[in-house]
């Protein structure tokens, strides 16, 4: 039988509300150069195409993190050595990820509570069809953005937590970004609490742009899909074969970064604010960064948080590790 959960929503910063996100797109796209935030991608039918990408066997991410997971599900439990979890996930996908590691909780007799926090009530929804029944497992989903969702759940909490960043969601942040965000993990925490962080590492250029840029175009096909949705809430005009996808790599900055290509001279207006966006040809709209890290970085990024009590755990190729941190 399928975990059936609830699901609290949280409104206090009206995060989920068109008109913030219409404001913020509008801002990105009169930006020079133009942008629009990542977080955007994550309607039903834009999960639905990620999902499908992490299945891709261009996209390494997800398999290579899979192999860490099930490497340290056993090691988890008996390192913190308690019979109670709270596990709290941000972003937590379809839950596959999730459930290998509360899998391996309940197996050493654990009694678990789930917090999986996400913007999306649809990722909220999917998570629930990975999660069996089972009686020493409580699941309570958090429709909100990570931060306010963490402070809700620490008002909430009696037991250590395990926080789960899973994915290398931690690369759609820049550096300075990034720190800020553990940071503001590390203060949803208590003494003694943990954070399993995921981090893609830097590899050969050749496999990165491939898992970018792959083979069947999902990432083309998600990336379009956020011009339907914008379509869609602003009753805009753009017409999508106007528009191309690319990802490439940075080295100067280390990360991948992706791309919309306006591949004529167009304009797009949106009746519901009455404005005019006008595209060069060959101009681009920056849709996500995903920085890459070595050992080094990610110390160096922890350092920085205070937090020296750290242990690696990577796949068999060293292409992915998972990095506990507890406070």
């Amino acid at each position: 039988k399928k975990y059936i959960m609830n699901i609290i929503k949280l409104h206090k910063n009206n995060f989920n509300s068109k008109n913030k996100m219409k404001d913020e797109i509008l801002i990105g796209l009169k930006d020079n150069p133009k942008y629009i935030s990542s977080k955007y991608f994550y309607d039903e039918k834009g999960s639905k195409i990620f999902d499908s990408i992490t299945k891709h066997k261009d996209y390494y991410l997800t398999n290579k993190e899979v192999e860490v997971l099930n490497r340290i599900k056993n090691k988890l439990p008996k390192l913190f050595n308690e019979n109670k979890i709270d596990i709290i996930e941000l972003g937590p996908g379809d839950g596959s990820k999730s459930k290998i590691i509360i899998d391996g909780f309940l197996s050493n007799n654990y009694e678990v509570t789930y917090y999986p926090i996400d913007i999306s009530i649809q990722a909220l929804k999917d998570t629930k069809y990975n999660l069996k029944k089972n009686k020493k497992l409580e699941v309570c989903g958090i429709h909100s953005e990570f931060i306010e969702g963490l402070n809700y759940v620490k008002t909430k909490s009696r037991n250590k937590k395990l926080i789960l960043f899973l994915g290398s969601n931690i690369g759609n942040f820049n550096k300075r970004n990034s720190r800020d965000f553990v940071n503001k993990i590390i203060n949803s925490m208590n003494i003694k609490d943990n954070a399993l962080i995921g981090f893609d590492l830097k590899k050969d250029e050749k496999i990165l742009t491939k898992a970018y840029n792959d083979s069947d175009f999902l990432t083309k096909e998600l990336n379009l899909n956020l011009l339907t949705r914008i379509n869609n809430i602003f009753n805009a005009n753009i017409d999508l074969k106007n528009f191309d996808h690319i990802g490439i790599y940075n080295k100067l900055i280390g990360a991948m970064e992706s791309f919309l290509i306006s591949l004529t001279p167009q304009k797009i207006f949106f009746s519901d604010t009455e404005t005019t966006i006008e595209l060069n040809e060959g101009e681009k709209i920056h849709v996500e960064y995903s920085y890459k890290y070595n050992e080094v970085d990610i110390k160096e990024l922890l350092k920085t948080t205070g937090e020296s009590n750290i242990i690696f755990y990577y796949d068999k190729v060293r292409y992915f590790a998972d990095v506990l941190l507890t406070k």
